[in-house]
């Protein structure tokens, strides 16, 4: 009886340790992600690049090109407040602004 209970306590024991379980939780996340990863179709052309320029204007606003968006911005006077309005254009929102600048970029 003896030799029976510490048998299955060693199963036991062995289930419990990760790793060594061939189903455990690593094993199956691992697996649905590499399952996944395969079912996408990734293909990255080698041809399209990020082209990006930075657009300097005095005032609260500064507007990208025709065919580009902005990414970011920057205000003068250390304001950190702005936001970006309609895709294309940098609003700065502090009351003293001398400059503002939009980083704009498109593929090519």
């Amino acid at each position: 009886m003896k030799t029976t209970c510490c048998f299955l306590l060693l199963i036991l024991l062995q289930l419990m340790i990760p790793g060594t379980a061939p189903c455990s939780l690593d094993f199956i996340l691992d697996t649905k992600i590499k399952e996944t990863l395969s079912g996408l179709e990734l293909h990255p052309s080698p041809t399209r690049r990020l082209s990006c320029v930075s657009v300097k204007n005095s005032g609260r606003l500064s507007s990208c090109p025709a065919g580009m968006i902005v990414t970011g911005c920057a205000c003068g006077y250390g304001c950190g407040s702005w936001d970006i309005q309609g895709e294309t254009t940098c609003h700065c929102q502090c009351s003293t602004i001398d400059w503002t600048t939009a980083r704009c970029c498109h593929l090519t």
